[in-house]
């Protein structure tokens, strides 16, 4: 079998091989592969899906939180804002409620970051157990407003849907963030 070494490629056969060692990611990659998950999470809304009553969970918002509670340092405290704005254009609340209610989130878990030493998975879920169910609660008071008095029944099915589907999510977004800094 036939072995060429020349400029970092080893050729065995007819087969080429590049050295993993001292290469970069893409930077563009790395940008952009949360940005289209919560941007495609928030467009779920949008699917052909007819159920009774609220049945889907805000993925847009636990795939943002799962980023967030993945990476803590990865975007900045800002960045719920226009999130929550691209959201609020497939939810079908007022304008400017999820991003409101993105951007307090995020300034939630700021506060909480710098205040643990350490979290854990469980600790994690926890967190976001709360803040879906804000976000809920939040998002059916501000439609009741509108419409009639809210009952808290109406999203129950919503909420433990999503609490229970947010460690799924989680994954998905470690897949992600494994696919993203690949070499």
């Amino acid at each position: 079998m036939k072995q060429i070494v020349a400029a970092g490629k080893r050729i065995i056969g007819e087969r080429s091989y590049e050295s993993r060692i001292d290469r970069s990611q893409s930077p563009l990659r790395m940008r952009l592969v949360p940005i289209i998950s919560v941007m495609l999470g928030s467009m779920a809304p949008a699917f052909p899906f007819f159920p009774d009553g609220p049945l889907l969970p805000p993925l847009g918002f636990m795939i943002f939180l799962g980023w967030r509670l993945m990476r803590p340092g990865m975007w900045p405290a800002w960045i719920g804002l226009p999130f929550g704005l691209f959201d609020d254009l497939y939810n079908g609340l007022p304008f400017g409620s999820a991003g409101l209610m993105w951007s307090l989130m995020m300034l939630t878990l700021e506060f909480l970051d710098s205040r643990a030493i350490w979290r854990d998975h469980l600790q994690d879920w926890l967190i976001a157990a709360v803040a879906i169910f804000g976000l809920l609660f939040v998002g059916m008071v501000i439609t009741g407003m509108a419409y009639h008095t809210p009952k808290i029944q109406v999203i129950l099915p919503q909420l433990a849907i999503s609490i229970l589907l947010f460690p799924l999510v989680v994954r998905f977004c470690a897949r992600l963030d494994r696919w993203r800094l690949a070499t």
